[in-house]
């Protein structure tokens, strides 16, 4: 082949040079390598043959203009070209037809080469438009081959916005792709804009800089820059702008709060166009003024009037009858003020509407805002404030002049009642001095009578007695000498050894004092002069009456405030109910209204109502006084014999007693407001349980599923009143800490966390994930993503779990002491009954009711236990809730020693941990058994209500003591089936139940349930009295006749100085001395009883008074026959001088210290009580701000949103029934916000032809997606909930 000839030479050159590089000595080339060499000749020029034949092809393609045959010639293996893009047909032919023209010839390989090369990148950019994506249009054009110039990444989204509408702009003209001209032309001018922005922004940032230290002309210079791009900027308002400016960024700053705040452009252009304006109107005002003072130089009448009602001019109260007035005040006015200064300048002042000073020459019509050198004040001038001064003046003298003519009649009338007035009151004044100086003056004269002759009678008295008092005092001052001599040689003598004097008697006092107080303390049968040194440790001073009176007003609030913030928090509860209720349209606005006035009455209501009258409980009647001692000491019974209500409470069905419990037991022991109360309830709940588990329980297992009533009202008892505050200080740091961890996520329910994942997925890519909506716990686990987060919570559960634990394990002294009192009590009760059970199971029973049934719930609900502060308008999330739950479900299971397995295997890696916490629990149950005996926790016996100071008081509404008078009589039989039982007794005093309007003094009882109630609530105090206590002549009852002869002994061993023993002291007469003490004690004793009976309502025990106000012989022979007869019992002998007794009073000493003690911290603990109850009431009345609030709010329901665009290109719509796939183009779904909050209004439309409206509530939306249901029905379309919700938040939330 002819034509191939270099080819061959080619490749036979490159042989030979091969040969002669490897150092071959034969150069010649053999027959089969050249005949090799040949071979590959014939291929090269054959393959170079081809592509021009394919570089042919495609010139003539190109002259088609064929989009399609170009590109499969474009596409030939044989042209060897670059990658050909399938979809960029007319991009290839337009351009590559171009360079054709432009070169008038056909195009060789390489310019195709290249142009291919250059026109595949621009069509990537142009794929890149359509992925709508900043990065990748920066990217596509970044590529060398695109040859593209001058790329900014920080322009990335102006780019893809403005090569996107390019190319829809040409795509409406014809093809759809953007050139590489038509590329670098919208790069240049997205470049070009940003310069002239950023020019824009320098310029703007200047102008902000010159308004604050620039001068006029600066500002005026920096508003004409080109850059700036402001319009109508009037060199004659410099100033004026450079002053609005300054006052506008100033305003600016402190709207925002920010002192750097800065004007933007449109800021800039108002205030321009506001200025303009307001220089406008000045000018017209000016111009206005200017021809008024002209009409008045004229003296024209008429002009005058016509310049001064020209509105430009802007004066008020102008009348056409003054226009002669008017000309001849501003003429006098101006003439006055010509004289004052120089005249003819033509310059002056008239202020603008906004209150600035606006220069106007009339002459040569310049006009300023600042007072320049060149303006000097125009005397001859009146300017706009002194016209409207003078009109002022004429037009109120013209009116006053009118007003004088229509009520001429009525001066006159007014005038002459006025000086009627003033002529009566002369005549008054003078009648007046007649009657009241004449006394006066007869008064002066007879006391100046009398002290004359008193002067006259002191200095005769004087004269008699002068001699008399000389010589007394010459005798007074002769004895005083002799005896001060006397005392002052003494006190040098003790002067001069002072400092051991008082080394020996602090020395033998000490000692004395020593002695004595180890005799008292720690000897076994102190002496009675012991004794008597400290017996006045016994009395009852006024600080201890002040501390009774001060806890019984403090247990009194307390009380008062419990049974308010109980029905409080009933009425809230209702009302979180009916607002529910409101909220699923079960109710109308109109009941949730009505609740909520209910709420209103504890903040308008300011008490409850008085018992009293003629006829009511208290009433100053006989009979009203029985009946009140009858029910005094009935209350007494049932608080002091807990025999009574534990059985009642057994008798009574289930559904009340724990209203009786709530609304008469804890009232009868004032909520345990003190240690007597207290100790009495225990005592109660301590026989209804042991009763309970004798005769109720069958099964240990019972106490756990049955839900014993006396468990309950143990429980009830210590979370909401005593134990409220310790459950609170142990709980409060471990909750406030697990619920604000914000990376403490606890989920192991693998079907949630699965749909969690996926609605994470698709809400944050905005795509559907192709998973399954509905899945159950098997399938939710084979995902490899579930299993770890549920392994990751399971981790961040058992460190959670570990930590609440660790702090009750180590906080038993936090339980309550009734608490742990009720656990031990079950405990023993339990071993009685089940001999035979393991202690493990018994222990599990405990642990049911300390952990589970005391401290479980505070966990899982905080804020309805009071654990933590939550605000009214707030709540916890549901991750809180679930997180608290998680924790202590796992405290639960390690309580009663219960795994995971079944359905919940996939926690079972947390069995082991459960099972050493379990371990750990039994100990810490068995240490919150170990407590000491009630008597001994408070220090009671059977004697503290007889030497207590004052009765116990307890506060009950009337309707508690009917209802407890009614229960008693129904159920009599029953609980003292014995008929001497003294119950019987007490119940035949009271007779049949009264009813509320008896009791209150009120017989007008018909008014209706509502007033009744009311009344029932009426609260009264009730002095609790013994009606069985002994007499004084009464010697049946041993312990009582000893107390009443040790409060004697007290007595007598105080103001009886003699006697070793009691014997003795008794035996030895009582001195007159000793009996005025004596006296003089009861005296005291009894004033201060008097004054505790007029500050409050404490009265002492009356059993002994009496026999207390004996003198001190009648009293000791008193006591040797009570000490003869208590002998006979046993109790005391005369064989030791009844030392028994003086032990006995040597304990009530040591015990009266401690006494006080307690009540001291008593007063505290009420106080901390009563504030928390005072917060917590604090915190309901906030809630109820928040209702009210939101009943507002449901009234008003105020606030609108933007429009929604298409939804069918977006993936939300799945199908759409009875229409093909090809058709959803036709659909279009249009969202609009309403005026309701997260309520939207959508509209469909087929072939833009309207169709029914469907309302979508946002919170459905996103109660559904938290249900797990990922499709929802609307229209007749399949609905995307997860990526309409994503679609709202990104339409109307801007998220």
């Amino acid at each position: 082949m002819k034509n191939l000839g270099k080819y061959y030479m080619e490749m036979l050159v490159q042989l030979v040079n091969n040969h002669r590089l490897n150092n071959n000595e034969d150069q010649r080339l053999t027959k089969d390598v050249v005949q090799m060499a040949v071979r590959a000749a014939n291929v090269e020029g054959d393959a170079e043959h081809q592509r021009l034949l394919a570089v042919r092809a495609i010139n003539e393609a190109l002259e088609k203009d064929d989009d399609e045959e170009t590109l499969k010639a474009l596409q030939n293996p044989k042209a060897k070209l670059p990658s050909i893009k399938n979809f960029a047909g007319p991009l290839y032919r337009e351009e590559l037809q171009c360079m054709k023209q432009e070169k008038q010839a056909s195009l060789d390989y390489d310019e195709l080469y290249t142009g291919v090369q250059v026109l595949s990148a621009i069509a990537e950019v142009n794929k890149a438009i359509e992925i709508k994506d900043p990065e990748v249009i920066v990217a596509s054009l970044s590529e060398e081959d695109a040859h593209i110039t001058n790329i900014e990444p920080d322009y990335a989204e102006k780019y893809l916005q403005v090569l996107a509408s390019t190319r829809e702009h040409k795509k409406r003209h014809g093809s759809g792709l953007l050139t590489h001209y038509m590329v670098q032309h919208c790069v240049n001018q997205v470049n070009n804009q940003a310069i002239e922005e950023n020019n824009q922004i320098q310029a703007i940032n200047k102008i902000n800089d010159v308004i604050e230290e620039g001068s006029t002309m600066e500002v005026l210079a920096s508003l004409q820059q080109p850059t700036a791009r402001l319009r109508n900027v009037d060199v004659k308002n410099g100033a004026c702008y450079h002053s609005l400016l300054k006052q506008c960024k100033r305003q600016k700053a402190e709207e925002l709060q920010d002192t750097t705040a800065a004007l933007w452009y449109q800021d800039i252009q108002d205030t321009i166009d506001t200025t303009n304006i307001l220089v406008q109107d000045a000018v017209k005002l000016s111009m206005a003024v200017a021809a008024a003072n002209m009409a008045v130089e004229s003296g024209d009448q008429n002009n005058l009037l016509n310049s001064l009602m020209n509105p430009d001019i802007l004066l008020h109260s102008v009348t056409s009858e003054c226009g002669q007035q008017y000309l001849s005040s501003l003429k006098l006015y101006k003439d006055q003020k010509a004289a004052t200064g120089d005249c003819g300048s033509g310059w002056m002042m008239n202020r603008v509407r906004d209150g600035s000073k606006f220069y106007f020459n009339v002459i040569t019509k310049e006009y300023a805002f600042e007072r320049l050198e060149q303006v000097k004040k125009d005397h001859s001038l009146v300017t706009r404030d002194e016209i409207q001064g003078c009109i002022s003046e004429v037009t109120a003298a013209h009116d006053r002049q009118l007003l004088f003519k229509a009520n001429e009649k009525f001066i006159v009338l007014v005038q002459s009642r006025i000086r009627g007035y003033l002529a009566r009151r002369k005549y008054n004044e003078r009648v007046s001095f007649l009657y009241t100086r004449l006394p006066a003056i007869i008064k002066i004269q007879s006391w100046w009578r009398m002290i004359c002759e008193r002067r006259k009678y002191l200095w005769r008295l004087s004269f008699l007695h002068s001699h008399c008092e000389a010589a007394i005092k010459i005798q007074t001052f002769v004895r005083m000498y002799l005896q001060r001599k006397r005392y002052q040689t003494r006190v040098d003598y003790f002067k001069q050894n002072e400092e051991a004097v008082i080394k020996i008697q602090a020395f033998m006092r000490s000692n004395w004092a020593k002695k004595d107080y180890k005799a008292l303390m720690h000897g076994v049968n102190p002496p009675v002069s012991v004794v008597r040194k400290f017996v006045h440790l016994l009395d009852i001073g006024d600080q201890d009456y002040a501390e009774e009176i001060e806890v019984e007003k403090l247990r009194q609030q307390v009380v008062t405030e419990i049974r308010t913030n109980q029905e409080l928090e009933n009425d809230l509860n209702m009302m979180d109910i009916k607002i529910g209720l409101l909220v699923k349209n079960r109710i109308t606005l109109q009941d949730v209204i009505s609740q909520n006035k209910t709420l209103k009455k504890y903040r308008d209501s300011s008490g409850t109502l008085s018992v009293g009258g003629n006829s009511g409980l208290k009433a100053l009647s006989k009979q009203s006084r029985e009946r009140l001692e009858a029910y005094q000491h009935l209350f007494y019974l049932l608080q002091t014999n807990p025999t009574y209500l534990a059985k009642l409470i057994f008798e009574m069905p289930q559904s009340r007693t724990t209203k009786f419990m709530e609304s008469v037991i804890l009232t009868l022991y004032n909520y345990a407001s003190n240690q007597r109360e207290e100790y009495l309830l225990l005592k109660l709940f301590k026989t209804a349980l042991e009763e309970e588990v004798r005769s109720k329980v069958q099964q240990m297992s019972d106490v756990v599923t049955g839900n014993p009533m006396v468990v309950k009202m143990i429980v009830s008892f210590n979370r909401n009143t005593r134990g409220q505050g310790t459950l609170r200080e142990l709980l409060n740091p471990l909750v406030k800490a697990i619920i604000d961890d914000r990376n403490l996520i606890i989920n192991t329910n693998p079907v949630e966390v699965y749909k969690q994942w996926v609605n994470q997925m698709e809400t944050t890519s905005g795509k559907t994930s192709g998973l399954p909506y509905e899945v159950n716990n098997e399938q939710a686990l084979k995902h490899q993503e579930v299993v770890d987060k549920i392994n990751q919570s399971l981790e961040l559960l058992k460190q959670a779990t570990e930590k609440v634990l660790s702090v009750i394990l180590s906080s038993v002294h936090l339980i309550p002491y009734s608490m742990r009192y009720m656990a031990k009590v079950l405990k023993n009760s339990l071993r009685e009954k089940f001999p035979q059970a393991p202690e493990k199971d018994i222990l599990k029973i405990v642990g049911n009711l300390i952990y589970y049934r005391y401290i479980n719930s505070a966990i899982v609900a905080p804020d309805a236990f009071d654990i933590i502060d939550v605000g009214a308008n707030k709540s916890l999330t549901n991750d809180q809730r679930r997180n608290l739950g998680s924790v202590a479900k796992i405290l639960q299971f390690a309580a009663s020693n219960k795994g995971f397995g079944g359905d919940s295997s996939h926690q079972a890696p947390l069995n082991s941990y459960i099972m050493d916490a379990h371990v750990r629990f039994k100990e810490y149950f068995l240490e919150i058994c170990d407590v000491e005996e009630p008597e001994v926790h408070y220090n009671m016996d059977q004697y503290t209500d007889v030497t207590r100071i004052t009765k116990p008081i307890i506060y009950i509404s009337i309707a508690e003591i009917v209802d407890t008078h009614k229960l008693l009589l129904q159920h009599k039989d029953t609980i003292a089936p014995d008929l001497s039982d003294p119950l019987h007794e007490l119940l035949d005093d009271l007779g049949e139940v009264t009813d509320v309007g008896s009791l209150i003094g009120d017989s007008n009882t018909d008014d209706g349930h509502h007033s009744k109630v009311n009344m029932g609530k009426t609260e009264i105090s009730l002095a609790l009295s013994n009606k069985f206590e002994v007499p004084e002549e009464d010697q049946s009852d041993v312990k009582s006749l000893f107390l009443r002869t040790k409060r004697m002994v007290v007595d007598v061993i105080r103001c009886q100085t003699h006697g070793e023993t009691l014997t003795e002291v008794l035996n030895i007469p009582a001195t007159q001395d000793e009996e005025n003490d004596h006296s003089l004690l009861i005296r005291k004793r009894e004033r201060m009883d008097q004054r505790a009976t007029k500050k409050t309502s404490l009265v002492r025990q009356q059993s002994m008074a009496g026999e207390m106000r004996l003198p001190l012989e009648q009293m000791k022979q008193k006591i040797q026959a009570l000490l003869r007869e208590i002998e006979k019992q046993g109790l005391v002998s005369s064989k030791d001088n009844y030392q028994y007794v003086i032990n006995s009073i040597v304990q009530d000493i040591r015990n009266q210290r401690l006494y006080r003690q307690h009540r001291k911290q008593e007063m505290v603990r009420i106080r901390n009580t009563l504030k928390s109850l005072e917060s917590k009431r604090a915190f309901f009345e906030e809630q109820i701000d928040y209702y009210n609030q939101y009943v507002k709010t449901c009234l008003d329901n105020l606030s609108t949103k933007g429009n929604a665009a298409k939804l069918h290109e977006k993936g939300i719509v799945l199908d759409i029934e009875e229409l093909p796939p090809n058709q959803f183009k036709n659909v279009l779904f249009e969202i609009h916000a309403t005026e309701n909050v997260g309520v939207f209004h959508v509209y469909a439309k087929f072939m833009g032809v309207n169709m029914e409206k469907v309302e979508l509530v946002f919170q459905d939306l996103l109660q559904l997606q938290y249900e797990g249901v990922s499709v929802m029905k609307m229209y007749k379309a399949k609905i995307n909930v997860n990526l309409l919700i994503f679609l709202l938040n990104k339409k109307f939330y801007g998220k």
